[in-house]
C-alpha cells in the first residue's frame, strides 16, 4: 500500500488507524514504527509468525497495554483521550480462552452483557439472536467446560458481538481447531463482513486463511513488511503464492 493510498483510507475514517506505533517490553523493541490503516466494512488480515507483535499490537488497541510512542484511533476516536468511546466501538477474541469454563454459554453472554451496561431487555434479546446466529441455542445451558474447541469459540465470537460492534478484532481465532472447525468459524465471520457491514482485523499465523482479494498486512519482527490486497502482495514480489510472497518477504529476497 502506498502512503497516498493509506491515506485516503484514513481520510475516509478508517476503522483502525495505527500511526507510527512502537512498543518495548523489557527494554526489548516488540513493535517498531507500525502504520496500519484498517478500512471500514473489510475482511483485513494481520499475518504474521509466532513472535511478530501480533498479540501485543491487539493488546495495545484494547488498552490492556498502554502505548509507548505513536497513536491508535477507532473510527476516528484517539484510543488515548475518548477511550471509552473508541472501546465501545470493539468487540474481541482473544487468542487465550477467555469463558469461565464453571459458567455455562448463557451466562458468560449475561456476565458480558453486565459488563457493558446493557439494559435486561436488549441483553435477552441479543443474546438470544447470538446462541441461535452461532447454532448453540439448544446448548446454552450447557457448561462451556463440556464444549468442544469450536463450540467454545463460537460462544466467544457471540459474546464479542453482543453488544454490536462496529470492529472485530480475532487474535489467531482458529489455533488449534480441527479443519471442520476452523472453516466453520472462517465462514461465519466473513458473512458478517459481507452481511453486517462488520469490520473484522483477523490476526494469523495461517496462510490459508487468506483469500487473494483480503487486504493483508505483513508484520514480521514487529515491523510492517508489506500491505495491501493479497493477490496485489504477490504480485508485486513476483510469486507464485502468498506463501512464496510471505517467505520472499519475510527473508529479504522480495523482487
Amino acid at each position: 500500500m502506498t502512503n497516498s493510498d493509506q491515506s485516503a483510507i484514513q481520510n475516509d475514517v478508517a476503522a483502525l488507524a495505527v500511526e507510527s506505533l512502537s512498543h518495548k517490553i523489557g527494554g526489548r523493541t516488540i513493535l517498531d514504527q507500525v502504520n496500519i490503516a484498517v478500512p471500514s466494512g473489510q475482511f483485513v488480515v494481520l499475518l504474521g509468525q509466532n513472535g511478530a507483535g501480533k498479540t501485543t499490537l491487539f493488546s495495545l488497541v484494547t488498552r490492556l497495554y498502554t502505548a509507548q510512542a505513536g497513536a491508535i484511533r477507532i473510527f476516528g476516536h484517539d484510543l488515548r483521550q475518548e477511550s471509552s468511546v473508541a472501546l465501545s466501538q470493539l468487540g474481541v477474541v482473544f487468542q487465550q480462552r477467555a469463558l469461565d469454563p464453571d459458567l455455562s454459554a448463557q451466562q458468560n453472554l449475561w456476565y458480558h452483557a453486565a459488563l457493558h451496561g446493557m439494559p435486561w431487555g436488549v441483553a435477552r434479546k441479543r443474546i438470544a439472536e447470538e446462541v441461535a446466529r452461532v447454532g448453540l441455542a439448544d446448548y446454552a445451558k450447557r457448561k462451556v467446560r463440556g464444549f468442544s474447541g469450536g463450540e467454545a469459540r463460537r460462544v466467544e465470537i457471540a459474546r464479542a458481538l453482543l453488544h454490536n460492534p462496529r470492529l472485530l478484532l480475532c487474535d489467531e481465532a482458529t489455533v488449534g481447531l480441527d479443519i471442520r472447525s476452523r472453516a466453520d468459524i472462517m465462514a461465519d465471520v466473513r458473512g458478517l463482513v459481507r452481511d453486517r457491514g462488520l469490520t473484522v482485523f483477523w490476526a494469523t499465523h495461517l496462510i490459508d486463511e487468506v483469500q487473494q482479494d483480503d487486504r493483508t498486512v505483513i508484520l514480521h519482527q514487529g515491523k510492517v513488511l508489506n500491505q495491501g490486497p493479497a493477490g496485489e502482495i504477490i504480485a508485486a514480489v513476483g510469486a507464485s503464492s502468498l506463501n512464496d510472497a510471505f517467505r520472499r518477504i519475510t527473508e529479504g529476497k522480495a523482487a
